[in-house]
């Protein structure tokens, strides 16, 4: 975070956590010697202007759920910066039953055998609340990983109360639209959460940001990070194509095009956030 700000992509493929820290530039500087005095050549150093983070998901259209293991292990081949790794067992609600808390359990166990630098999760009780004992019972079992309380925040009764129980329990951040359909709608609460934060917790604005908007939401909320997906649409590489079959729901992505992370639109957004702080 040498600029003041630090920027997370949420990705759901090899193809997007590349172009995702392809944000940043290459360039070739002077190799070191090697031992007899011979130079060792160009160096290829990473220079960086994109994600400083990526959060790894599946099923982005859902709001994000578990990835594959397979997933995880091939994007830290082919990335540097430290990858979060979502746990949540399915989409829609952040209740949970004791079958689906197996699942988190194991699913954070084997994110970490497989070098997740972080975990991201949320729970909450029916009466919208956070689940102070299973998010007790699930840090447990992610530390000594940093964790962020994901968006499950935006369905609390109370923000103001669930943050401060999220800073009690001792989660490193929390990313939130503040309660609403996205971070631009719902600056002036984040404004209002990030002023609550203590130093132990970051305060992470996310939810339908772009280069449209990410000054005002910067500007307006204080915050020093800030969570987008910075996807474009790409066409499939299929030839064939049947346009009687879909793949899932009515309301699912088109099969033939393809959500990825955009090289451009990172480093814009990372350019306009340098300018602001």
């Amino acid at each position: 975070m040498d600029d003041g700000f630090l920027m997370e992509v949420c990705v759901d493929s090899v193809e997007s956590a590349v172009n995702a820290e392809r944000g940043g530039k290459a360039r070739r500087t002077r190799g070191r010697e090697r031992a007899g005095g011979r130079a060792a050549g160009p160096v290829l150093t990473f220079l960086p202007a994109g994600a400083g983070r990526i959060e790894l998901c599946a099923g982005l259209v859902e709001g994000g759920t578990t990835p594959s293991m397979g997933l995880l292990q091939v994007v830290k081949q082919c990335v540097r910066v430290p990858v979060f790794v979502m746990i949540r067992p399915r989409g829609g609600d952040f209740l949970y039953s004791d079958r689906e808390v197996e699942v988190m359990k194991a699913d954070i166990r084997l994110a970490k055998l497989h070098g997740a630098d972080g975990l991201v999760f949320g729970a909450l009780t029916e009466d919208g609340r956070i689940d102070t004992e299973l998010c007790t019972a699930l840090l447990a079992v992610c530390r000594p990983l940093p964790v962020t309380f994901h968006r499950a925040f935006d369905m609390v009764h109370d923000p103001m109360v669930a943050l401060e129980t999220l800073i009690s329990l001792g989660f490193e951040r929390v990313l939130t639209s503040g309660c609403d359909s996205s971070a631009l709608e719902g600056l002036s609460l984040i404004k209002r959460l990030a002023e609550q934060v203590s130093d132990c917790c970051v305060f992470s604005p996310g939810g339908g940001i772009t280069e449209r908007n990410l000054q005002r939401i910067l500007e307006g909320s204080t915050a020093s990070e800030f969570h987008c997906s910075a996807r474009s649409a790409r066409d499939s590489g299929m030839k064939f194509r049947n346009p009687n079959v879909a793949m899932g729901a009515s309301f699912s992505a088109p099969e033939y095009s393809i959500k990825v992370a955009d090289v451009a639109k990172v480093r814009t957004l990372n350019a306009i956030a340098k300018n602001i702080l």
